[in-house]
């Protein structure tokens, strides 16, 4: 029996949603998102937040879910737009803002990675896919590094994000993320 076609109005509460969930994890730093103002901010009652996301792990699931296709989505159509050595800069910057989202459900993302319903792996071969790519661009162009392997920039990105806590002054991590960018630069 195929599955019912999902209503265009559910679809679009299920859309404003997760939109207001992205925008209230990624500005909650630690503190705790309450459901309810998620749905009140979204226009929809309670129970039509629970029909979508029945629990709290399910929504930061489809929060987090949705944040991994921008950041990676990102790298192909920054670079149609700026040289690789920008477009991996501009990336660099919508990871950091992918990173501060997932601060803001840290507790909920932690039991949704034990649990097995979000592959670490496969988010990491992502984001390095997305690396990769813009490398590949540069060392084409001559503006980054030949040598530079996807895998150890994804290292360094995720150290700069260990070494900013959640409400860190985004110049600093402007300047971590600048100091990466040197690294990547031809000798």
């Amino acid at each position: 029996m195929p599955a019912r076609p999902v209503r265009s109005d559910a679809r679009r509460n299920r859309e404003k949603l997760v939109t207001v969930a992205r925008a209230a994890f990624a500005n909650a730093a630690d503190a705790p998102v309450a459901l309810e103002a998620i749905a009140r901010e979204a226009g929809v009652g309670i129970g039509t937040l629970y029909r979508h996301f029945p629990t709290r792990e399910s929504l930061v699931e489809a929060v987090y879910a949705a944040e991994l296709d921008d950041v990676t989505a990102s790298a192909p159509a920054l670079l149609a737009e700026l040289p690789p050595e920008a477009a991996l800069r501009a990336w660099m910057d919508r990871y950091a803002a992918f990173v501060a989202t997932k601060r803001g459900m840290a507790d909920a993302l932690r039991a949704s990675l034990a649990s097995g319903r979000i592959a670490t792996p496969v988010t990491r071969e992502r984001i390095t896919g997305a690396i990769g790519a813009i490398l590949a661009a540069g060392a084409r162009s001559g503006t980054l590094r030949g040598d530079a392997d996807p895998d150890d920039v994804t290292t360094m990105l995720l150290g700069v994000s260990l070494a900013t806590p959640s409400g860190s002054d985004p110049e600093r991590i402007g300047r971590l993320l600048d100091l990466v960018m040197d690294a990547l630069r031809p000798r």
